[in-house]
């Protein structure tokens, strides 16, 4: 049997294989890729990073992946507590489709 919940651009599935319950979530991203490109192209990558901590967007990133990167240990809610992995997270030509700038973090 599996039951569907929508919620916040995500779909929640859960799955009963007869001796567990499995859980499985899912985000149709391509909006926030597509608006992640354009900001990516629109950006001069010779700017200079601003000085002010708001002032640097570099990534949009959608919640399931960030909810991964929770499960990893990288972040706590919204907040990165293991800046170094984050970075990586953030350089890894992987994951160039979330950033919103050029540039190494």
């Amino acid at each position: 049997m599996t039951n569907k919940l929508y919620e916040n651009g995500k779909t929640t599935e859960f799955f009963d294989n007869g001796s567990d319950v499995v859980v499985k979530q899912t985000q149709d991203i391509t909006g926030i890729i597509e608006f992640n490109k354009a900001q990516y192209n629109e950006t001069d990558s010779r700017a200079r990073w601003s000085d002010d901590a708001l002032g640097n967007k570099v990534a949009s990133i959608p919640l399931t992946v960030f909810q991964d990167l929770e499960k990893k240990g990288i972040t706590r809610g919204f907040t990165i507590i293991d800046h170094k992995r984050f970075k990586e997270f953030l350089n890894n030509p992987d994951n160039k489709v979330f950033r919103t700038r050029a540039g190494r973090i």
